[in-house]
């Protein structure tokens, strides 16, 4: 694979697996705010977690966090896949920093799940793993790029076919 293909596929695997989290995130606010009257979890433990007082922070359900971060993830990888953006370490970059806050974020409530609520929620458990999983495909093609070299601009591209061309001579 190179480079060229390695960012795109991450930012392809980005997108759907921030998709797949923002669906989940709104389902779990649409639970919250009183909109879907039970979640479908099979344990229990979803409705424990969601009821808690950790459920929300500084006044606002943790589900919209959710909902803005994987929004963000997806505009984000939406964005690095157009022909303006393609093949940009930036873009990368940012994803890879944004999706770092959110293994952060979910690690943190994921061990208040564990330690202090004493039930596991399987919606968010789902949801830390996509966000993991979104940091591991970013972290993989970032470095990727960063060892393999980022690509050619125009410039330099354009300069190497005259360069050639007048060697052919």
């Amino acid at each position: 694979m190179s480079w060229r293909s390695a960012p795109i596929r991450a930012l392809q695997m980005s997108a759907l697996l921030s998709l797949i989290g923002l669906f989940v995130a709104v389902y779990l606010l649409l639970y919250k705010v009183g909109v879907i009257g039970t979640l479908q979890c099979g344990t229990g433990g979803c409705e424990q977690v969601q009821t808690s007082r950790y459920a929300v922070l500084w006044g606002v359900p943790v589900a919209f966090y959710g909902v803005c971060g994987f929004g963000l993830l997806f505009a984000g990888s939406h964005l690095g896949l157009q022909p303006a953006f393609a093949n940009r370490p930036g873009v990368l970059a940012l994803l890879l920093s944004l999706s770092s806050v959110g293994v952060v974020f979910v690690g943190y409530f994921t061990s208040l799940e564990l330690l202090v609520i004493h039930a596991i929620c399987r919606w968010c458990v789902t949801a830390a793993a996509l966000v993991a999983l979104i940091w591991a495909t970013n972290l993989a093609a970032y470095r990727r790029m960063k060892l393999e070299g980022s690509p050619p601009t125009r410039p330099e591209r354009a300069a190497a076919v005259r360069v050639t061309a007048r060697r052919s001579w």
